[in-house]
């Protein structure tokens, strides 16, 4: 049987506080030597992804800006390649906006509500700095958006209200806690998630069914979690997060990375046998 593993990475793949993911590297050369791709789904920026599959040694495509766009290495797809651009050796499938059109779009939703709304694109690295406590490198990483804006999530407009302006300019937004990302109409993790399995089921052979496994920790995860057939929430040191746990999914055994790791073992070890 095929499978595929979808990941978050703050949080989930990655410690939360820590960004530690060294208890994760053992299941991770166990899935490498299987040939289980495990894809990084991810709000994060391209720049920020590659540093980080050096970092860990992942090899396989990547979805990043929450859906926005899908990077494939053009030497390790896994499938035939899709038509496309190809930029610093990746074939890229844009699935979004791009990021002038968000950060004109953030403008006209900012008027249209009457509130003014501030993006990593109005900050310099230092005050993305402050404001995110990433290091200046990892800043400037965040700030090289390529389709999408994060914002500060206005404190006194109601979640639907926000969310209507931004239908109304024909945008989609996942608002999160601190920070709210404004994302093309066509972006989302569960429509990355659906065309990555597309693309893999197209070059199985046999044509057996992809098994897929979603592992996630906040609100941003569910259009990728609801989109594949076996999901895991991985929990903070103070459990699962409220929208997330109450859905009936597998929730892991402890916080990431070492949480990743047993859950990952464990469906596998359900679904393989």
């Amino acid at each position: 049987m095929a499978c595929i593993i979808f990941t978050d990475l703050d949080g989930t793949l990655l410690n939360g506080e820590t960004y530690a993911y060294q208890a994760a590297l053992p299941t991770l050369a166990k899935l490498a030597d299987q040939g289980i791709p495990v894809i990084p789904v991810t709000s994060k920026t391209r720049q920020e992804v590659a540093q980080l599959r050096q970092d860990v040694g992942l090899r396989d495509p990547f979805v990043v800006e929450n859906g926005s766009a899908i990077y494939i290495p053009i030497d390790h797809p896994g499938f035939a390649l899709p038509p496309g651009d190809d930029v610093d050796g990746y074939r890229v499938l844009q699935l979004g906006c791009n990021y002038v059109t968000a950060r004109a779009g953030l403008k006209a939703i900012a008027q249209d509500l009457g509130r003014p709304l501030k993006g990593f694109g109005d900050w310099t690295v230092d005050q993305v700095v402050q404001l995110t406590g990433l290091s200046f490198t990892e800043a400037k990483q965040a700030k090289a958006r390529e389709f999408t804006e994060p914002f500060m999530t206005p404190k006194n407009v109601p979640a639907d209200q926000l969310r209507e302006a931004v239908a109304a300019m024909g945008f989609r937004v996942v608002i999160g806690d601190r920070f709210s990302h404004l994302i093309g109409s066509e972006a989302g993790k569960g429509h990355a998630v659906r065309q990555l399995v597309q693309l893999y089921q197209a070059s199985s052979p046999e044509a057996l069914p992809i098994t897929t496994i979603g592992l996630g920790n906040s609100p941003n995860d569910l259009d990728m979690l609801e989109n594949v057939d076996y999901p895991i929430v991985l929990p903070s040191a103070h459990g699962p997060h409220p929208q997330l746990a109450d859905r009936g999914w597998q929730v892991a055994p402890a916080p990431a990375p070492e949480g990743w790791a047993i859950a990952v073992e464990t469906v596998l070890a359900a679904v393989m046998a």
